[in-house]
């Protein structure tokens, strides 16, 4: 039997979902849950076939959680806010209900993941929804992560520099390091440019952070940190960084 988790900081928007899925008795709703935090500790606890996801709460929003899971489930989302649709077609959704949705919208959705379930016998890969990019304008402004069983919210502003860790990307601020399943490339993309340039393929350096620069072998540099931290500042970096610093 699929199990389904509800997460919705409005809880007659929950039971509303709750209600339509009574119509479809192959379901069994796991759990309800008011924010995403919740939201993560459920699919982390039953590992649900689908999730009826809203998009606006508070703490962290819908697309900074299903950041944080590492085998993400399939995804409805319902939200009240249309700005959001494309983006979240972009990610591969199985679909997105406008409220107020009425219960033919809500069969739609559910036959939508049905089909897809049965004719894959799985439902959306995660690695499509793990590689999702900008989704939302509180992605620029923070960086959310996982500390063991803690959730840590970085304003960008905090952070020192980006490192590239393997598969990870290292996020270095003032009172520690995180690991975040990402790319340099998706930070450089993301990060308001005239804050953050990419000093070296490995490094991503915030210039508020900065200063002084140090020759460092041959035509390399080095950027000395307010704490002392330096980061290697390569050739073709060197002018990138000269350029945002205005020199």
């Amino acid at each position: 039997m699929p199990r389904a988790i509800i997460i919705d900081d409005e809880p007659l928007a929950r039971s509303l979902v709750a209600e339509y899925l009574e119509e479809h008795p192959g379901f069994s709703v796991v759990a309800e849950c008011g924010d995403g935090f919740e939201g993560l500790k459920a699919i982390q606890q039953y590992k649900p076939d689908l999730v009826f996801l809203d998009i606006q709460m508070p703490k962290i929003n819908g697309f900074e959680m299903l950041e944080l899971v590492e085998d993400p489930p399939a995804v409805i989302f319902t939200t009240a806010f249309d700005e959001y649709a494309m983006k979240a077609f972009d990610i591969h959704a199985v679909d997105y209900l406008l409220k107020p949705f009425s219960p033919e919208r809500f069969n739609q959705a559910i036959a939508k993941w049905t089909a897809l379930y049965n004719v894959k016998g799985a439902t959306t890969p995660p690695s499509t929804l793990l590689s999702s990019t900008e989704l939302s304008a509180q992605q620029r402004e923070r960086i959310v992560v996982k500390s063991g069983t803690k959730i840590v919210i970085i304003p960008v502003e905090d952070i020192q520099f980006l490192e590239a860790a393997d598969d990870f990307v290292k996020v270095h601020t003032a009172t520690g390091t995180w690991l975040k399943n990402r790319t340099l490339t998706h930070y450089e993309k993301l990060l308001d440019p005239k804050l953050f340039v990419r000093t070296h393929r490995s490094y991503i350096v915030n210039i508020t952070d900065i200063t002084r620069l140090e020759p460092y072998e041959k035509e390399n540099h080095l950027a000395i940190l307010r704490d002392g931290q330096r980061v290697p500042v390569s050739k073709t970096g060197y002018p990138r960084l000269k350029e945002a610093l205005g020199l």
